[in-house]
């Protein structure tokens, strides 16, 4: 893009009443000669009469880094060295150095905003005509070839389409944190491939996440990706585990989070991107293909992403994130390895001990009736109607889950049979060991249920969760 070297520029569109009444000036500048370039970012016969150049792709209103119009510019061997915005009838003649310039317009008006900054234009001209620092290699889609099909070919996709992830996406997406793009995060299991903040960035973008989602996304990778979560295991195991991703504090009112009505499932683009982001993640670089590296026997449903956010709208009850040492008032991620979920139910839970003793007979079956001593976790999902049968009792957390774990407590006789409910006898063995059970709040107040989210394999061998503070 040429510019002129010395002299004067002036950036107007005919939309902006400003430059409707400056045009009369600009055409007094022209006539002087010291005007020598006139941008017109929507109509190059505006101002008629005049030699315009036709900046309708912005080119020039990037390059001269344009925010308002009118903007004229004094330009002195190839730099800036002056620039007026609007109309300031002082102003304009200082710099253009005409002492009687547009002395029959108003004292001042203001310009209009620059169609160079408008909402996503500015990552689009980066991308087009300035250094977007993005170091990914790209991929060149033939016309009339269409990208998301090409992703497919490619193998780039959990079976559904992907956001084809444009430089402007991406730079988009960028702007949703303050990490560099090419901060390195760690290792994505099962292939080992480093992965920085561009690649995660393209994969939220191909996940359908917008920029305030990155955070969230970043968080749980980072939790993912801790060791002790056993990610590579979770992909590898014939059992078909995926990531649940949960997420506590302000952040998630402030991304629009659903935590009602079908908080679990479809509907909501902030629950359900996050998580598939980091089902991306370990394809895209992880390698973790259905039949090769991913051993799932089944899969289940929730490998596309499981997120939600937890119901805080109470302050009886102390969040996942504080029980896990968060401080209130902090947004934090944890993830948990999960093969599914189930429902329970019970229609006429009026009281909380015998809500606690049937939620812990359907805790004891899960997985199989049989198992006992720990080694596998499980997320209790309350709904609004069993919180409130504990409320009202002034049962808190912690009560519930220690009576739940007492209550799965069973003899050695009672757990070869395979009963569920509590042994009131003999040595007890619990269900869960430290760590394997979890306890979350979302959903609806309409409706007598809980969801159990089965965990994988947990302790030191398995899966444990892991939390992590989400940092902008």
């Amino acid at each position: 893009m040429d510019l002129p070297a010395d002299g004067l520029a002036l950036v107007l569109k005919e939309d902006c009443p400003t430059c409707q009444l400056i045009a009369p000036v600009a055409a007094e500048l022209k006539r002087l000669g010291d005007l020598k370039a006139i941008y017109s970012q929507d109509n190059p016969e505006f101002p008629r009469g005049l030699a315009v150049i036709d900046d309708r792709d912005l080119q020039a209103s990037f390059a001269l880094e344009t925010d308002i119009v009118p903007t004229l510019i004094r330009r002195e061997g190839g730099r800036e060295t002056g620039r007026v915005i609007g109309w300031h009838r002082g102003e304009w003649q200082n710099l253009t150095g005409v002492n009687d310039l547009g002395i029959d317009l108003p004292e001042e008006r203001p310009g209009c905003g620059s169609l160079s900054v408008a909402s996503g234009m500015a990552e689009e001209l980066q991308a087009r005509f300035g250094d977007t620092g993005l170091s990914a290699c790209k991929v060149i889609v033939d016309f009339p070839d269409d990208p998301m099909e090409y992703a497919f070919d490619q193998g780039w996709t959990d079976g559904l389409p992907v956001v084809t992830p444009t430089p402007a996406r991406v730079l988009r997406m960028l702007d949703g944190t303050g990490h560099k793009p090419d901060e390195v995060l760690g290792i994505i299991p099962p292939s080992g491939a480093t992965c920085t903040v561009e690649k995660a960035a393209i994969n939220a973008v191909m996940a359908g996440c917008r920029p305030e989602h990155l955070p969230v996304v970043l968080a749980a990778l980072d939790a993912a990706m801790d060791p002790d979560f056993a990610w590579q295991g979770l992909m590898s195991t014939t059992m078909g585990a995926g990531v649940c991703v949960v997420v506590n504090g302000p952040v998630a009112k402030r991304i629009g989070m659903n935590t009602g009505h079908n908080a679990l499932g479809h509907g909501n683009r902030a629950n359900a991107t996050i998580a598939r982001a980091l089902q991306l993640l370990v394809i895209n670089l992880g390698g973790a293909m259905p039949g090769g590296t991913d051993r799932s026997t089944f899969g289940h449903p929730g490998k596309f992403g499981l997120c939600f956010a937890e119901d805080e709208s109470d302050d009886a009850w102390q969040s996942l994130a504080q029980s896990r040492g968060i401080e209130p008032g902090k947004s934090a991620v944890t993830v948990f390895g999960f093969c599914g979920t189930s429902i329970h139910n019970m229609e006429n839970a009026r009281e909380p001990d015998a809500l606690t003793d049937n939620i812990a007979m359907t805790l004891n079956a899960f997985g199989h009736p049989q198992d006992a001593g720990g080694g596998q976790g499980a997320m209790l999902v309350l709904s609004g109607e069993y919180w409130s049968v504990y409320r009202a009792a002034g049962w808190d957390r912690a009560r519930i889950f220690y009576a739940l774990m007492d209550r799965t407590g069973r003899n050695e006789a009672d757990v070869e049979a395979g009963a569920t409910v509590r042994s009131t006898d003999g040595t007890l063995i619990p269900k869960f060991g430290p760590g394997d059970l979890q306890l979350v709040r979302t959903g609806s107040n309409a409706g007598l249920f809980s969801t159990i989210i089965h965990g994988w394999a947990s302790g030191p061998r398995g899966s444990q969760p892991i939390t992590r503070e989400i940092v902008p």
